[in-house]
C-alpha cells in the first residue's frame, strides 16, 4: 500500500503516488469507461488514491470521460482525491471560434471552469482545484477571487497552482484566504532546476508537497538514444540488487521523494503493472551516495 501524506497543513490528505489521467485516452481501443474503472480500481488497491486530471486533458476530454468512469461505481468516488486544473484555452473541436492558444485566470473563468469540471466528472466537490499556468494578463486579485468564492462556496476543498515560480507563487498565496497547498512542477532526473530556483526551498517553507508531474522525464529515462537517459539507466543497474531489483521507474520515483520536500510523483500509465511497480518504489529509501550518484549519472558530471 501507498503511504498516506499530507500536501499540506491546510490541505487534504493525499496519496504518495498520484495517478494522472493525461494519457487515458491514448490507446482508443482500451478507452472505454469500463477499462478506467478498472484502473481506479486497482489504483485503490494499490493505495494511490490520488487521481489527477485537468480540464484540457485529451482536448477537454478526459474529465468527461473519467465522470463516465466514476458513474459506473458512484461509492469509488468518495474513496478517492480528484485534483483537476484549469486556465489553458486552446483551438479545438468546441471552439472553432479560437484561432490561438491563451491562459486565462480570470475570477469568472476559474468558476465557469470548475463549474464545468464538477458536471463532467459527475461530484460536488473537487479535492484540489489548480490554477495550471501563470496568465500574465491576470492579477493575482483577480485569480484569487475567483478561488476563495469557490472555496467559500465548497466547490473546492483546496487549491494550489501549476508551473508557478517562487514569485508568482507567493504574490498569489498572499492574496488568498486558505493558503495554497502545493505547486505542480517539471521536476526529476533531466530536469532539476526546482532544486536551484527556489521551488522546493519554498515547499520546505510553507510546509507543503510539490507534485512531480513528468517523473520519468516523458520516456526520455528509458531511451537508449537519450544520452543522459542511458547512463542513468547504467547506475541504476549498478544499484539494482541492492534495493530488491528495483526498476529504472521505481529507482526514478524513489530519487524524487527522496528530496526533503516530499514531492509526489504523478505518473501516467495505462498500464497495471506499471502501477504496481510504482506503488512498491515507496518503500525504496536511496542511499545519499546512491541519491548522488543517480543526480552525477544524469547530469553527466560530478557535483560542484
Amino acid at each position: 500500500m501507498v503511504p498516506r501524506t499530507f500536501v499540506s497543513p491546510n490541505g487534504p490528505t493525499f496519496s504518495e503516488i498520484v495517478f494522472g489521467t493525461w494519457r487515458v485516452l491514448d490507446d482508443a481501443a482500451t478507452a472505454t469507461p469500463e477499462n478506467m474503472l478498472a484502473r481506479l480500481h486497482k489504483c485503490h488497491e494499490l493505495g494511490i488514491t490520488t487521481i489527477d486530471t485537468a480540464e484540457i486533458y485529451g482536448v477537454y476530454k478526459v474529465e468527461e470521460f473519467l465522470g463516465q468512469a466514476l458513474k459506473l461505481d458512484p461509492a469509488l468516488r468518495h474513496k478517492l482525491e480528484i485534483v483537476t486544473k484549469c486556465g489553458i484555452y486552446v483551438p479545438c473541436e468546441f471552439h472553432p471560434d479560437r484561432k490561438t492558444a491563451f491562459y486565462n485566470a480570470t475570477a469568472a473563468r476559474i468558476v465557469k471552469s470548475t463549474e464545468k469540471s464538477l458536471r463532467f466528472l459527475g461530484t460536488d466537490y473537487i479535492d484540489l482545484l489548480l490554477v495550471h499556468r501563470p496568465d500574465w494578463l491576470t492579477s493575482a486579485d483577480e485569480t484569487a477571487e475567483g478561488l476563495n468564492q469557490l472555496l467559500k462556496e465548497g466547490k473546492i476543498r483546496s487549491a494550489g497552482v501549476s508551473n508557478y515560480n517562487v514569485h508568482q507563487f507567493d504574490l498569489l498565496n498572499s492574496r488568498m484566504d486558505q493558503p495554497l497547498v502545493t505547486n505542480q512542477i517539471e521536476f526529476h532526473l533531466l530536469n532539476t532546476d526546482a532544486i536551484h530556483d527556489g521551488r522546493l526551498d519554498q515547499a520546505q517553507k510553507h510546509s507543503f508537497n510539490p507534485m512531480a508531474w513528468s517523473p520519468l522525464a516523458g520516456g526520455r529515462l528509458m531511451d537508449p538514444a537519450n544520452e543522459a537517459g542511458a547512463r542513468v539507466s547504467k547506475a541504476c543497474a549498478v544499484m539494482s540488487e541492492k534495493y530488491g531489483n528495483a526498476t529504472v521507474d521505481q529507482l526514478a520515483y524513489a530519487w524524487i521523494m527522496a528530496h526533503p520536500s516530499a514531492p509526489l510523483p504523478v505518473i501516467g500509465t495505462n498500464k497495471i503493472e506499471r502501477l504496481e511497480a510504482a506503488a512498491k518504489s515507496t518503500a525504496i529509501e536511496l542511499e545519499r551516495e546512491d541519491w548522488y550518484a543517480l543526480w552525477t549519472a544524469a547530469k553527466g558530471h560530478g557535483i560542484p
